[in-house]
């Protein structure tokens, strides 16, 4: 027993040591992770022949990665993203794998082998790549959004890309292994059955975990939630993974399948968001061992004989995929900076190709000597990533901003003014029109530079820069400034502003974009002065329109709306106070539903309150047109609303 506490100590000591200190140097905590294994394995010898064991049990991280990635996935907003998702993303995995079999078969191996090479070297490292282009602040620019729909790509095609393994096998590889370990098999319901039976086993169990997902589990998560015991729904919510894991591999079919499956059947479920909660930290830390026990599996000695063979595959990986980016960047015309940031942060293999390249063994499809040496060119690339982005910093974007300075003046803000509007996208743009309008001087900041030049053909004039840089802010003139609105498009940067900025401008006035009504709260909290939602009065008054087009009067539905808004203003406080004691752990969800429930009632009321006193209103009796006989007819209520 004290080996294994020995053992776990070791394990967890290396990534409390390793990570923090990776992510401080900006190498993200995946490659934090594979150094404390390379440490604690090949360089120290302080773990051993369990690292194999222990990987089979960190594999389940995956499972939980793919369970939590499919309730990611709304259909709608794939659906609204549908041409950078399929055909980004699609053309990427598909062009990058073709291109890694045709080097690989080329390079002398079998077909199948060659395949599962071009598809472990097609996929990024989703870890690395959206960490840095968040602390950088690059997500929602141009080339941030097309390198987010490829990465969500790449995590939705490693579900096919692991039922495909399998059917690759070798069988030279399949015979080596069986002579190796006496081939002992798992507990399975579908070994000896017929064909027929074996399907109709595989199509029951699939058919058990959408049935379970759609109806079993609402009155499962509402039977533990009445207990009010959170340890309670954590063990629901992995019994929940571990059960459907345990029912995949019983039918012979990948655990991760079944895991995302169910993932994407809750994904619209209330208990939704409490389950990744949940289950995040067991992911991490799962994922992380996995991660720990890769780089303790990976072998020296093949890179100190074959050094020359790795760098120049690891170079060879790098180069393919940014010619094939830098290509599709220009098909789907991600100009400028950002193709090259698209193309720079992509060129790399990912995490996820160590997870491949392990069931490739697993599965026969890859011999245990040829993975050693694909693990050292995959960790290469990994490790050359920041370097890419380096760079993009340094010698990237330098040439544009300065090809950008070459039409204009240096980007230095001579021109202090009493309003500071961050972020010029399609919300701010609106802002700054207005104010130009009525004479209102105003500094403009956004750090993507084709907006910036968007924003120069209409003549007003701004200025490159990350708005949620202090330095940034100060050279805007933040300590004379009257008023800052904030319009960007991250969601946190806009958080971490508006506390910088009240925490030392107080006397600022904070004008804030929400996205919904949780954003709103944390911009309040946060110290914003006025929030407003960027959909919220856009919305209601287009409920306005539905209602007067449905032949409700305009006079009436204007009230309505009204009374909705009224509303809705006169729980804000309440609701707020409700969130703020949610996310200090003070009191459970259940609450804030309360809240709701009680807002719905004050609307019903209301609305029947402004019904009588419409009726009671002679002046205003009206009857809608006749659509049948004007043929613009439908038009008319609506503009009159």
């Amino acid at each position: 027993m004290t080996e294994y506490f020995i053992q776990a100590f070791v394990y967890l000591i290396a990534a409390v040591i390793a990570v923090p200190l990776a992510k401080r140097f900006g190498l993200g905590s995946v490659l934090g992770y594979l150094v404390a294994g390379v440490v604690i394995g090949p360089l120290t010898g302080l773990v051993g022949q369990e690292t194999t064991t222990i990987q089979h049990f960190a594999e389940f991280g995956v499972v939980m990665m793919l369970f939590l990635v499919g309730m990611e996935l709304d259909p709608k907003a794939l659906w609204a993203m549908r041409l950078h998702l399929l055909g980004l993303g699609g053309l990427q995995v598909t062009l990058t794998t073709a291109a890694g079999w045709s080097m690989a078969w080329w390079l002398g191996l079998p077909w199948q082998t060659s395949l599962a090479v071009g598809l472990i070297f097609a996929l990024s490292s989703t870890a690395i790549v959206l960490q840095t282009l968040s602390e950088k602040g690059l997500v929602k620019t141009e080339g941030g959004r097309g390198a987010f729909s490829v990465l969500l790509f790449q995590d939705i095609a490693v579900i096919p890309m692991l039922a495909l393994l399998p059917l690759l096998a070798l069988p030279v590889l399949g015979a080596s292994d069986a002579v190796e370990s006496g081939h002992h098999g798992d507990l399975s319901l579908v070994s000896g059955l017929p064909g027929w039976a074996h399907a109709l086993v595989v199509i029951a169990a699939i058919a058990a975990v959408i049935g379970g997902g759609s109806y079993l589990s609402r009155p499962l998560f509402k039977y533990v939630v009445q207990s009010g015991l959170r340890e309670v729904f954590t063990a629901a919510a992995l019994m929940l993974v571990i059960g459907i894991a345990a029912l995949m591999s019983l039918v012979n079919l990948s655990p991760a399948l079944g895991a995302f499956l169910a993932g994407v059947v809750l994904a619209n479920s209330e208990f939704r968001h409490e389950l990744e909660a949940n289950l995040e930290p067991f992911k991490g830390l799962l994922l992380g061992l996995f991660f720990i026990t890769v780089g303790a599996g990976i072998n020296f000695s093949v890179l100190a004989e074959e050094w020359i063979l790795v760098l120049s595959l690891g170079a060879a990986v790098i180069a393919i995929k940014a010619v094939i980016l830098l290509a599709l960047a220009l098909l789907f015309r991600i100009r400028g900076s950002n193709g090259w940031l698209f193309t720079l942060g992509l060129a790399q293999a990912g995490e996820f190709g160590f997870v491949l390249l392990t069931y490739s063994v697993q599965s026969d499809v890859i011999s245990p000597e040829l993975s050693q040496r694909l693990a050292l060119v995959v960790a290469l690339s990994m490790f050359l990533t920041p370097v890419l982005f380096i760079l993009y910093d340094r010698v990237v974007l330098p040439r544009y901003r300065a090809s950008q300075n070459a039409r204009e003046d240096d980007d230095s803000i001579d021109d202090l003014a009493p309003v500071i509007i961050a972020g010029v996208g399609r919300f701010g743009q609106i802002i700054c029109r207005l104010l130009r309008a009525n004479n209102v001087p105003i500094v403009v900041l956004d750090h993507e530079i084709e907006q910036i030049e968007n924003v120069r053909q209409i003549n007003i004039k701004s200025y490159f820069g990350d708005a949620s840089r202090s330095e940034m802010l100060e050279t805007a003139g933040i300590s004379k400034a009257m008023v800052l609105v904030v319009a960007i498009d991250d969601r946190e940067r806009a958080v971490r502003m508006v506390q910088h900025v009240k925490q030392y401008y107080p006397e600022v006035w904070v004008l804030a974009r929400a996205f919904d009504r949780g954003h709103g709260y944390q911009l309040r909290d946060a110290g914003a002065n006025d929030i407003i939602s960027e959909t919220y009065h856009s919305a209601l008054e287009l409920g306005g329109h539905t209602l007067t087009a449905m032949g409700v009067h305009p006079e009436r539905a204007r009230r309505m709306t009204k009374a909705f808004s009224d509303s809705e203003a006169a729980h804000a406080d309440e609701l707020f106070e409700a969130w703020k004691d949610i996310e200090e752990g003070i009191s459970f969800s259940p609450r804030f539903g309360e809240l709701f429930l009680k807002l719905e009632e004050s609307l019903s009321s209301a609305m029947q309150k402004n019904a009588e006193e419409f009726e009671q209103d002679e002046a205003l009796k009206w009857t809608p047109p006749d659509v049948a006989d004007e043929p613009d007819a439908h038009k008319s209520p609506v503009g009159t609303g």
